[in-house]
């Protein structure tokens, strides 16, 4: 039996979330005793590693001195925090870029044309300055802009009430200034609490004039704040079982890649993103009775109808608002609704199909070749590979 050590907190949903990937891959290969204590994040001492004979170590790296505390056990390392850059070990994490163009997608097709992203100041981390940049990027080449919010850096565990005013009165400010409507992508579901609190704090209405999204999908965070916060699942118990499968590789004399980027999941729509940003009153109906009916076979003449305007004007105006047809609408809102059914893992492909309102699954497979670049079995094993 090999022995590992897990240094990753107890105390949040996406360190669970690891836990429970590993645990699951060493159930499916039963070859570890693991050493796991109960913490939170960066509150861990590690006086114990200096008696520990073990095999190996799965650790959340915090700071350059933890990491240079278990170096010295000349054990292998698979490192799942993506805060530091230039750490000597292998790493397991999140796909920012991909977390960046899911977000921005979400809330680019509730029709906003004013963005920000709030987060932490530059340098902090390394995860949270590639998230920012590359959502950025996805609302540039959609030909828009995103305002951006750095706050200082968290003190985990020990931050003040005093900084915690601070932040939320920076952050406030920030969004006193912002166009409205605007939609927030926040850098963590932390980060968004506080946009959301300081949203409350000024009196600006969430999400009619500011829509916010979180990235971790901490369930406990999402359902405190008012209204309950969307957020990017970014599949933390895949992270968690391929760190694990990496390790084992290390541990066996092989030499895995230094680097693997697990896809998020989907965005979990909450009442703080639920909303159409979209001024033409035709339009907004149109894709209301869109999104309530995807499950269906729509036609257009029930979509004019609901909509109470001409098919030729409500192609027009769709275009006007939006940049898409509305039958291209239809296929994005499918496509989205059948992605978020295959990164759950639990329905058969013609189970998804049939509520995402395709007609067949070789219909499915061709819109997904075609939007997507590949199949919706690659899309499923690429989400929990």
């Amino acid at each position: 039996m090999r022995r590992v050590a897990l240094l990753i907190e107890t105390s949040r949903e996406f360190g669970r979330g690891l836990l429970r990937g590993v645990a699951r891959y060493n159930q499916e290969h039963g070859q570890w005793l693991t050493y796991c204590r109960p913490h939170g994040l960066g509150d861990m001492s590690y006086s114990w590693l200096r008696g520990w004979q073990g095999d190996g170590i799965l650790a959340r790296i915090t700071d350059r001195r933890m990491a240079a505390a278990i170096a010295k056990l000349k054990v292998p390392i698979v490192n799942l925090r993506g805060r530091l850059a230039g750490l000597p070990f292998p790493y397991v994490g999140v796909d920012n870029e991909a977390i960046a163009r899911i977000a921005s997608e979400h809330l680019l097709s509730r029709g906003f044309r004013h963005f920000g992203f709030c987060g932490y100041r530059r340098r902090y981390s390394a995860d949270g300055d590639r998230r920012c940049d590359a959502f950025r990027a996805c609302i540039e080449s959609a030909g828009f802009r995103a305002d951006v919010c750095a706050v200082s850096e968290p003190s985990y565990g020990q931050r003040e009430l005093g900084s915690w005013k601070q932040e939320l009165a920076l952050i406030a400010r920030w969004i006193r200034g912002l166009p409205k409507p605007v939609a927030v992508m926040a850098c963590t579901d932390d980060r968004g609490l506080q946009v959301l609190e300081a949203c409350r704090m000024i009196g600006v209405a969430v999400p009619d004039e500011v829509a916010v999204l979180g990235v971790a999908n901490d369930e406990c965070l999402c359902a405190l704040s008012i209204p309950p916060m969307s957020s990017v699942d970014v599949n933390a118990e895949q992270i968690g079982y391929r760190a694990a499968a990496l390790l084992d590789e290390l541990l066996d004399g092989r030499t895995p890649p230094e680097k693997v980027l697990i896809e998020p999941r989907s965005v979990i729509c909450r009442r703080s993103t639920d909303v159409l940003a979209i001024e033409d009153k035709h339009v907004a109906a149109a894709i209301q009775y869109i999104r309530e009916h995807i499950s269906e076979q729509i036609y257009i003449g029930d979509i004019t109808r609901h909509a109470h305007i001409s098919r030729s004007a409500l192609e027009r105006r769709f275009k006007q608002a939006l940049g898409r047809t509305v039958g291209q609408e239809i296929q994005r809102t499918r496509i989205a609704r059948a992605q978020q059914m295959l990164a759950d893992n639990k329905l058969p492909i013609k189970q998804v199909a049939d509520r995402a309102g395709f007609k067949t699954v070789q219909y499915m497979t061709r819109v997904f070749r075609t939007m997507l670049r590949q199949t919706p079995g690659a899309y499923r094993r690429a989400v929990q590979s």
